[in-house]
């Protein structure tokens, strides 16, 4: 007997209940399919943060439920200990200012200084 399918909200809720950043994203980490993602991907690793990157490409109820979900329209989406950080823009914006290190560091979560 399989195991049922949870609802897409559910497998989102566990991703980000299991990793301490994880990363909705157009491709994957390795290989970014857009360059907002890649602009994010390459802020986390200039800060040394590991973290879960989530190909949405790969699930067409994956990246719409993602965009229901935080109710924000465009992918990449970044969230840190459960809580939605934003998009590329922001993530930008958060990493020029410090802002985004100190979350890091609010959460004990290790990276590195700018």
């Amino acid at each position: 007997m399989s195991e049922p399918t949870l609802p897409i909200a559910e497998k989102i809720k566990q991703e980000i209940a299991s990793h301490d950043v994880v990363l909705f994203m157009k491709g994957t980490p390795v290989m970014p399919q857009c360059g907002f993602s890649a602009a994010v991907v390459q802020v986390l690793t200039s800060l040394g943060v590991k973290f879960k990157g989530i190909n949405v490409l790969e699930d067409a109820n994956l990246r719409q439920g993602i965009k229901d979900f935080a109710n924000w329209p465009t992918i990449p989406q970044l969230y840190v200990k459960g809580e939605f950080i934003g998009g590329c823009d922001i993530v930008r914006e958060i990493y020029a200012s410090g802002e985004l290190a100190a979350i890091l560091a609010q959460h004990n979560i290790a990276h590195q200084a700018a």
